[in-house]
């Protein structure tokens, strides 16, 4: 990976708590952030004494390189969104402008704890579809803006390895969102559904808490 291909874009705790309807029972598992990138879940709940690890390639790269592509990438992303703000729902965040700071101080968190986190295991450099962890390791494993919404950039077979070995590693999988980068429901979520029950796992498609981008309204949960 070259980090001139890596896009950071940090949420915070409390839009992973949204999103993955996380309740406070939740919070008081062990759980696994797969594609947390630059967001500030990990710091924000572990000084609330939970326990995260971090999974994400973005962490093979120092805090400095990560820190200067932060950087041009707010540059980049800022004008796409104010192009496309019509593909949003602007009630919980009232505008592009207020968007910005949101995300560069959940952005400005993580690289706080970055190298003290690097140094306690919580952010590892690891990519799907294979873990570096043992079975059932994690009580919860949450997937936030990776899987369905890269589905032009990954395949379905690469979406159910990815889901299996998050399946494996973990008691329970949530992911979020079920959209595409231009907002339509992933093409892949039925055709995994059909390949997940087969296998008999129990897959349940709910409304997340979370409201943002127009039509990314459901969480998929995956159980054994």
């Amino acid at each position: 990976m070259e980090l001139k291909n890596a896009v950071p874009w940090g949420r915070s705790l409390a839009e992973y708590k949204k999103m993955f309807c996380l309740s406070e029972h939740d919070l008081t598992k062990s759980i696994l952030g797969c594609g947390d990138g630059p967001a500030s879940f990990n710091a924000e709940l572990t000084k609330l004494g939970g326990s995260v690890t971090s999974i994400d390639p973005v962490y093979s790269f120092s805090h400095d390189q990560l820190k200067s592509r932060i950087d041009e990438v707010y540059d980049e992303v800022m004008p796409q969104m104010e192009r496309t703000k019509s593909n949003y729902l602007w009630s919980t965040i009232a505008s592009v402008e207020e968007l910005g700071k949101i995300r560069m101080a959940a952005m400005g968190t993580f690289l706080a704890d970055y190298e003290q986190g690097k140094q306690e295991n919580r952010y590892i450099d690891a990519a799907l579809p294979k873990l570096p962890f043992e079975a059932q390791q994690f009580d919860l494993a949450v997937c936030s803006h990776f899987l369905f919404l890269y589905s032009e950039q990954l395949s379905l077979q690469q979406h159910l390895d990815a889901i299996l070995e998050l399946n494996r590693v973990a008691k329970e999988v949530r992911i979020y969102p079920l959209t595409t980068l231009k907002g339509e429901q992933s093409e892949y979520v039925e055709p995994l559904l059909m390949h997940l029950a087969a296998r008999n796992m129990k897959c349940t498609v709910s409304r997340s808490d979370y409201r943002f981008q127009k039509n990314a309204v459901n969480i998929l949960t995956i159980t054994p």
